[in-house]
C-alpha cells in the first residue's frame, strides 16, 4: 500500500542565505586570523541563527559591572521570542549597511564591528520592551547605548527597516521621532525638538531619505520621501518629497539628485537645479 504523501516527504530544513554567508565569512576569518578564533567562535560559529549571534554580540558590547551580560542576553532572547519578526528587521538593516557603505565588503563586518548597526539593533530591542510596558529596562538600554556606542535613540521613537547609520557617532533621535523604511544617516545627525514643549515634538522622516553628517532636523516637521539633507544643514520647516535641502537654516536647492538618495548615498550637489524639478 502506498504511503500517504505527507509521510513520504523528508524533513526539509529552512535555508537562510544571509546567515550561511556570515558563517562562511566567520570561518575564513578564523583561518586567516587564529588570534581571533575564540572571538569568532563565540560570536558567530557557536550559534544556530543570525538572531542568536546578534543578541550575543550586543550583550557583550553593552556589558558592564552593574548588569551581567548573561542577563542582557537572556532579556534579548525573551524579546525575540515574543516578536520573531525582529529577525527579519535585523537582516534588512544588515543588508542595508553592506550595500550602502563602501567600507563594508562582507556581511559579517557590521555584525562584528560596526557600532551603528549595534546601536540600531539595541534600539529595536529597547523599542519592543517599551511597547511591552518594560520602560525602565528600555531606558536602561538607551543609556548603555549612549554610554558605550555614542548613539542616543529614545526607545519610543519609531524607526522603519532597512536603515543604515554610517559611522554613527553622535546620532540623537528624540522620543516622538518617526523614520520611514530604507533611510540612511551619517554621524552627528540630530532629530530633535525645538524647545521644551511636551507631546509630539520631533521630526517625521519619510522613506528613502538620506541625511548628511552633522545635519540637525528640529521640531515636529515633515521631511518627505526620498529627500536629501546636505551635511551640516539645520532643517526647521517641512521639506517636500524628492528635494535637496542645504544650509543654515536649510532651504531647497533642487531635485534630490536621484530617485532613491538613501540607497545611492550621493552627497554632492551643484547649486540650484530648478530645471530638473520633477
Amino acid at each position: 500500500m502506498q504511503k500517504p504523501f505527507a509521510a513520504a516527504e523528508p524533513h526539509i530544513k529552512s535555508y537562510d542565505p544571509i546567515w550561511s554567508q556570515v558563517r562562511r565569512e566567520a570561518e575564513e576569518i578564523s583561518a586567516a586570523e587564529p588570534a581571533l578564533g575564540g572571538f569568532i567562535y563565540a560570536t558567530v560559529l557557536d550559534h544556530a541563527r543570525l538572531e542568536d549571534a546578534v543578541c550575543y554580540r550586543l550583550a557583550r558590547r553593552l556589558q558592564h559591572s552593574a548588569l551581567d551580560s548573561g542577563l542582557l542576553h537572556k532579556t534579548f532572547h525573551e524579546v525575540l521570542a515574543a516578536d520573531p519578526t525582529l529577525g527579519e528587521v535585523f537582516r534588512a538593516d544588515l543588508m542595508a549597511t553592506v550595500k550602502r557603505d563602501p567600507a563594508s565588503s562582507r556581511l559579517i563586518e557590521p555584525l562584528l564591528y560596526f557600532k551603528g548597526f549595534h546601536a540600531l539593533e539595541t534600539y529595536r530591542i529597547s523599542h519592543a520592551l517599551w511597547k511591552a510596558g518594560r520602560k525602565d529596562f528600555a531606558l536602561y538600554l538607551q543609556s548603555l547605548t549612549s554610554r558605550f556606542l555614542q548613539v542616543d535613540i529614545h526607545p519610543a521613537a519609531v524607526i522603519g527597516r532597512g536603515i543604515m547609520f554610517d559611522h554613527a557617532t553622535g546620532i540623537v533621535i528624540g522620543e516622538t521621532a518617526v523614520i520611514g523604511d530604507n533611510c540612511s544617516m551619517l554621524h552627528g545627525v540630530t532629530l530633535g525638538g525645538s524647545g521644551n514643549d511636551r507631546g509630539d515634538r520631533h521630526p517625521k522622516i519619510g522613506r528613502g531619505v538620506m541625511i548628511g553628517a552633522g545635519a540637525k532636523i528640529l521640531g515636529n516637521i515633515k521631511v518627505g520621501d526620498c529627500v536629501r539633507v546636505a551635511a551640516g544643514s539645520v532643517v526647521l520647516n517641512d521639506v517636500p518629497a524628492r528635494r535637496t535641502v542645504a544650509g543654515v537654516p536649510a532651504r531647497e536647492v533642487g531635485f534630490a539628485g536621484c530617485e532613491e538618495p538613501a540607497l545611492a548615498m550621493d552627497q554632492m550637489f551643484v547649486g540650484d537645479d530648478d530645471q530638473d524639478r520633477r
